[in-house]
């Protein structure tokens, strides 16, 4: 109960910046344990998926390969999902598969790096919150002096805790968070690089099965169109009659 109502007291003796800086660790505190929990889900069974869909797919068996990506979570699962689906229909277009492995892999990325920007502004708002406290805590200290005409250590030592109180409250919400953010960037270049090995794995087979002749790549024609400066075109002249 003493650490409790100590904790409470120096909260109170912080000013109204504490509360912010509260505010600011709480709304953190809530992204930190989602994304950890979603990166978690995310990174789980990205090699068991990487290795049974292409053993599943190398085996002819191209169904139960979309079934496994389907049934994990994660970014690498949804990129093989993506490539698998237009594999199985034997026919593609010429980039058709890259495009679609890379709008996947973008939307997973967007998905992946959400949150990140909250972190990001808490971690470098939280000491400069702080900062402003101590300048609010010093122009106390130097209007009690102003009031009194006179320095004594009782009428700066409230503003001065102010000024002390809310840059360690700042610090401290900070360095957690930046941890956490950087953790976190960690974890997300590695799931790229897992994405990155999905893409490849489609791309590989894809490339086989057009070799062995199980794929058909259709290459996609470009029509030209004329567009005259001139007008619509002329009418074709009128047969000669005899």
């Amino acid at each position: 109960m003493g650490t409790q109502y100590r904790l409470l007291t120096l909260f109170a003796d912080g000013g109204w910046m504490m509360y912010p800086l509260v505010l600011c660790s709480l709304i953190a505190l809530g992204v930190i344990i989602a994304k950890f929990w979603t990166l978690w889900i995310a990174h789980a069974g990205t090699k068991r998926v990487l290795t049974e869909c292409e053993e599943a797919a190398r085996a002819g068996d191209l169904d139960g390969a979309v079934a496994i990506a389907s049934e994990t979570p994660g970014p690498a699962a949804a990129i093989l999902l993506a490539g698998l689906r237009r594999i199985r229909t034997g026919k593609l277009q010429a980039g058709e598969l890259e495009t679609a492995v890379s709008t996947i892999g973008t939307i997973e990325l967007g998905f992946l790096e959400r949150g990140l920007v909250i972190l990001a502004t808490i971690a470098n708002v939280a000491p400069l919150m702080g900062f402003l406290g101590t300048v609010a805590g010093m122009i106390l200290a130097f209007a009690a002096i102003e009031s009194s005409g006179s320095v004594e250590p009782s009428l700066v030592a409230g503003g001065i805790k102010v000024a002390l109180l809310t840059t360690a409250a700042g610090l401290i919400v900070a360095l957690p968070i930046n941890i956490s953010y950087n953790f976190f960037v960690t974890r997300i270049d590695r799931l790229i690089v897992d994405m990155e090995q999905g893409a490849q794995k489609v791309i590989n087979l894809a490339w086989d099965m057009d070799k062995s002749g199980d794929l058909t790549i259709v290459a996609v024609e470009k029509k030209a169109v004329g567009i005259s400066l001139d007008g619509p075109p002329a009418a074709a002249p009128a047969a000669a009659t005899e």
